[in-house]
């Protein structure tokens, strides 16, 4: 019997349900918390004297408030479905597939415990096929644990954590009908470098490429089985471009797997980067006596990659890594956000000018990983971890940890390290060895690389900018391997290099100093935090680094301390501030392009008040800006040439102004072809108005998913223009099919009060009101769509 076990690398998307076999199991689920924690009959009965509530994934279990009034909830949550599977389907191989869920799952099957899993932020695979009932009714029944546990990764009590994990069932769940003759689930199948798909692509270039794809086929039933696997590539409009002429036939015995090895050229080939994230389609059939009895179809990315001392190259160019972290809570839901909120996370990465993300500090949702192969973002996957390391347990879970991301992510293209280490934590020399080894059993190619905080196994070394010291930091690394600055601008600033222990810290910041800044702060703040970021990214390049990431995209809550984390360049509810505009310069203005993203940009960062500041700063990506007040000339500058602005692609514009003078200021910047673009802000006036927006970010809302959107209700003076003290207190309506998540009434911050919108079951229009004492109202129609999954 012929097993494969032939290897190779990522440049794909994730297993996606693309045919009937495959379908989402994320409505008619019922929910209850804090009831009785021992499993008895009256769970799994129709007529349960439990209180239960109708609801569908992805849920939380507790909607939190935004800011951090008490500790999260923890507790136990059950979570139940009545299904019926048709008495046709009897013989065939039927399973429920969970994205995620927070933190520990028993799950039953009319009444009966099938599985037990440990761990938040990767899948489980239940094979439901020999307890269900066929041709009537079954239920399942799933209890969550999302109490503090030692032996669960990261393991470290909430109280004590940089970030919080929340709740529920908060990612998709899928119902999984086959033949018994199918593809394994990666994951499940719990084999080195083997289970599902797995492509690797080598001999990369624009004129050929080589493709290997391994797929791994179980027989479920009977008896020997033959089967054949047909192969193709489509490109982005369809059209087969490449196939495996000759199909690989191999018996499969009963119960037992074979692995087909297939090697496939290709002429041609669009090679996927972030300023090209052209994405195939492969598609998997496997056949039985001719006919198709399963298939598998994934979006793949053409690419080579090689990361050296102080090079990474992409496709043979060399790229500099621009990067952010992220945490993936939203206000309110926590981490349970849907698929299109997902994209726009990563929308606004990429929005921001950046290149590359860290999933901080836990492998993200798939829905995300996609968005990053769609839009074009390096990612550094990473498994569960910070400043924590338990026992023997505790090590054993992170070593599957690292197994289940790669297996579950490995095809993605977007992905380029594998952070197979504890964050910040003190990992024996043992356990640094044994996952960078498990990354490469994995993916035993010479294009992967593990990575990890402590310079040891690993193949990349990720410094954080505040583990080295001032004012060297990390300018005299000696050593002969790649680095990633992989946090830096914030905790520097915040705690002086004071160390990790955040809590001992919590007081050391200087309010003026930190790049912890609200956007409630104001302006001086806020250019501060601004400033922080320039400065510390400016130093990073005075070493041999291959790029940073600074700390971070979005403000976050934590267990540890009381107050919301902001040093988020946007806030928690993804509202820009000054240090956005300062990175959205930094992105190179791509030539004749139809994308919507790194196009020539201009921002004032002031919002030209009467406030004795005498300089504006102004943020460009372009040669030079010229300043006008009222229409006049207040002179034309090149970009800044201070300490602060050596190593930048695109240094700020500081200008100096005489006299303070209301009315509008206008910032007009010249491109090298001689083309131009505005930006203007005014002086406010007194609040009169308010104006209601939402943000897309790329995706219209979506009905019958749980999608959420952000609503914002500026206040306006009769001018139109935000007043950014205003903290009016905003009365929301909402007519139509959808709810607000937040509450009923909002105070503004910096004149801009947020709501989380949740699109309903049918899609229709949704009214949004919103109304304030002394201000003229707000309306807006928003339009929900039909959903295609």
């Amino acid at each position: 019997m012929f097993k494969s076990i032939f290897v190779f690398f990522i440049s794909l998307i994730f297993i996606q349900a693309s045919s009937a076999q495959t379908q989402l199991f994320n409505q008619d689920w019922e929910f209850v918390k804090d009831v009785d924690t021992i499993i008895n009959q009256n769970l799994f009965n129709r007529n349960s004297t439990v209180n239960w509530q109708k609801i569908s994934i992805p849920h939380t279990a507790n909607i939190e408030p935004i800011e951090k009034v008490k500790q999260q909830w923890q507790g136990f949550a059950f979570y139940r479905k009545f299904f019926v599977i048709s008495a046709s389907d009897k013989g065939k191989h039927i399973a429920i597939k969970f994205d995620g869920a927070m933190q520990e799952a028993d799950v039953y099957i009319n009444g009966q415990k099938i599985q037990n899993h440990k761990g938040g932020y990767l899948p489980f695979y239940v094979d439901v096929t020999k307890l269900v009932n066929y041709g009537a009714e079954n239920v399942i029944l799933v209890r969550l644990d999302n109490r503090d546990n030692p032996i669960i990764p990261p393991g470290k009590p909430i109280a004590d954590l940089d970030f919080n994990y929340y709740s529920g069932i908060y990612r998709n769940v899928w119902f999984i009908k086959k033949k018994q003759l199918h593809i394994s689930d990666a994951v499940a199948a719990n084999r080195k470098a083997g289970g599902g798909l797995l492509v690797h692509y080598k001999n990369v270039s624009s004129s050929s490429a080589t493709m290997t794809v391994q797929t791994e086929v179980e027989n479920g039933g009977e008896g020997e089985r033959t089967a054949s696997i047909r192969t193709k590539l489509l490109d982005a409009k369809g059209k087969v471009v490449a196939f495996n002429r000759i199909p690989l036939a191999l018996d499969i015995r009963e119960k037992d797997f074979e692995t087909f090895t297939q090697v496939i050229e290709i002429q041609n080939p669009q090679l996927w980067s972030p300023t090209h994230p052209y994405l195939y389609t492969l598609r998997v059939e496997v056949l039985e006596k001719g006919k198709v009895v399963d298939m598998e179809e994934i979006k793949t990315g053409i690419r080579s990659l090689k990361i050296e001392a102080g090079s990474l190259t992409l496709n043979d160019e060399k790229i500099t890594i621009r990067g952010t972290n992220r945490h993936q809570e939203y206000p309110y839901v926590g981490n349970a956000l849907s698929d299109n909120a997902q994209y726009r996370d990563a929308y606004k990465i990429k929005q921001a000018g950046f290149n590359f993300v860290r999933s901080s500090h836990y492998p993200h949702a798939n829905s995300f990983l996609d968005a990053c192969d769609e839009l074009g973002i390096l990612v550094m996957d990473a498994i569960p971890g910070w400043q924590f390391v338990g026992k023997e347990a505790f090590i054993e879970n992170s070593y599957q940890d690292t197994r289940d991301m790669m297996r579950r992510d490995r095809n993605h293209p977007s992905i380029i390290m594998w952070e197979a280490s504890l964050n910040e934590s003190g990992m024996s020399k043992a356990y640094m060895k044994k996952t960078h080894e498990i990354v490469h059993e994995e993916l035993p190619f010479d294009d992967t690389y593990s990575a990890g905080w402590i310079d040891d196994a690993y193949d990349v070394f990720l410094p954080a900018r505040q583990h080295g010291k001032y004012p060297v930091y990390w300018k005299n690394y000696k050593k002969d391997k790649p680095f990633l600055i992989a946090e830096y601008g914030d905790w520097e600033y915040y705690a002086g290099n004071a160390g990790f222990n955040q809590k001992d810290y919590q007081n050391l910041k200087k309010d003026e100093k930190t790049s912890r800044q609200l956007r409630a702060f104001g302006q001086k703040r806020l250019l501060q935090q601004a400033l922080n970021y320039q400065e510390s990214h400016n130093d990073n390049f005075y070493n041999k680094a291959i790029g940073d990431a600074n700390w971070l995209i979005f403000d976050y809550k934590r267990g540890y301390a009381d107050d919301i984390e902001s040093s988020g360049i946007m806030d928690i509810v993804r509202l820009p501030k000054f240090a956005f505009y300062f990175y959205q310069s930094q992105s190179i203005p791509e030539k004749n392009s139809k994308s919507e993203f790194n196009k020539p940009m201009v921002f004032i960062a002031n919002y030209w008040q009467n406030i004795g500041d005498s300089t504006v700063k102004v943020y460009s990506n372009c040669k030079e800006v010229e300043l006008f007040l009222n229409g006049k000339s207040l002179g034309k500058q090149k970009a800044d040439s201070d300490k602060y602005s050596t190593n930048l692609a695109y240094p700020p514009f500081t200008f100096s102004i005489k006299n303070f003078e209301a009315g509008t200021l206008s910032a007009v910047a010249y491109q090298i072809d001689g083309t131009v673009i505005k930006h203007s802000v005014s002086t406010p006036k007194t609040p009169s108005k308010i104006n209601l927006i939402v943000d897309y970010s790329g995706k219209n809302i979506k009905a019958g998913v749980n999608d959420l959107v952000f609503v914002y209700a500026e206040i306006l003076d009769e001018n139109g223009t935000i007043i950014p003290d205003a903290t009016n207190a905003i009365e929301f309506e909402i007519q139509g099919d959808a709810e607000n998540v937040a509450p009923k009434l909002v105070k503004a911050e910096a004149g801009i009060a947020a709501i989380l919108l949740k699109a309903g079951s049918k899609p229709g229009k949704i009214k949004v009101i919103a109304k304030s004492e002394g201000l003229v109202e707000g309306q807006l129609m928003i339009k929900s769509f039909k959903s295609s999954k």
